[in-house]
């Protein structure tokens, strides 16, 4: 049986709870994959650093506002439809010759997946084991045509990958989770 994502002991409990929340969220709204948009509204829900990450009140109104309107019609477009920004090439071009999709996301979509393998190589150069939300919300918005940073952009939240990376920068090497 292939390994699932909230069995995967380097994710830990905190987003083992992301990871159901936004399969539970999948299948709700009748989407066959689990996408990048699903896991940053579930990331908003449970991760209070990934909440200050993204900005004040105003900003998680807004942003809360477009996912929860997805399965009622903001997001109706991509029912059916699987999410390909063509993150999946990348993935296997930065994994080397005879890459394959990750086993524990099975279900999910080639952007979903990319941005966990982003997530966990962004933990490894931290020289860490443990991925935080805030890694996953970087590897969500290091994808510029994902759903996720579609519906970051229409909130009007538009500098948060850059704000990421210049915390990872600032935080490598000194063992602290990037904030």
């Amino acid at each position: 049986m292939a390994a699932h994502l909230d069995d995967d002991a380097a994710l830990g409990a905190e987003l083992a709870a992301v990871v159901a929340g936004a399969r539970r969220r999948a299948v709700r709204d009748g989407d066959r994959q689990i996408d990048t948009a699903h896991l940053l509204h579930s990331l908003l829900e449970h991760d209070p650093e990934v909440r200050a990450a993204v900005g004040g009140p105003p900003q998680l109104a807004r942003l809360l506002g477009y996912l929860v309107q997805r399965s009622i019609g903001y997001g109706l477009r991509w029912q059916g439809s699987v999410e390909d920004s063509g993150a999946l090439a990348v993935l296997s071009a930065t994994a080397g010759a005879g890459a394959r999709e990750p086993k524990d996301t099975a279900g999910w979509s080639p952007a979903a997946a990319a941005a966990l393998s982003g997530a966990r190589e962004r933990v490894r150069l931290r020289g860490e084991s443990r991925v935080t939300g805030v890694d996953l919300l970087a590897a969500l918005t290091a994808d510029p045509g994902s759903r996720a940073v579609e519906v970051l952009e229409r909130a009007g939240i538009r500098d948060l990958n850059t704000r990421l990376a210049a915390g990872a920068e600032e935080c490598a090497g000194d063992g602290d989770p990037v904030r």
